[in-house]
């Protein structure tokens, strides 16, 4: 019996353990600004929605999930550039959603 914690369903390659890891690393870095800086009031921005930091934060992983699967999609499995791209996303969204 091996100590796999029951997790032998799920393939734990090194990027899959990097993006939980940045996941959880995003989220507790999002709760540690709320705390040292709170009062992240909700705006209004381009999607005449108001928002949150946590919500521009769930936009933005939605978007780069979206923007990774069209990646693969459509030119294949070297994902460096859907990174950028993410990361491009992500800036836009914090700035002006």
């Amino acid at each position: 019996m091996s100590a796999s914690f029951g997790l032998q369903w799920m393939a734990w390659t090194g990027p899959t353990i990097g993006f939980f890891v940045f996941v959880a690393a995003s989220i507790a870095l999002m709760g540690l600004w709320e705390k040292l800086q709170p009062g992240g009031a909700p705006r209004r921005g381009i999607l005449g929605i108001d928002t949150t930091r946590g919500d521009r934060l769930f936009i933005t992983y939605l978007g780069s999930g979206f923007i990774h699967l069209a990646w693969l999609g459509f030119l294949g499995s070297f994902l460096w550039g859907a990174l950028i791209v993410s990361v491009i996303y992500a800036v836009i969204v914090f700035r002006w959603v």
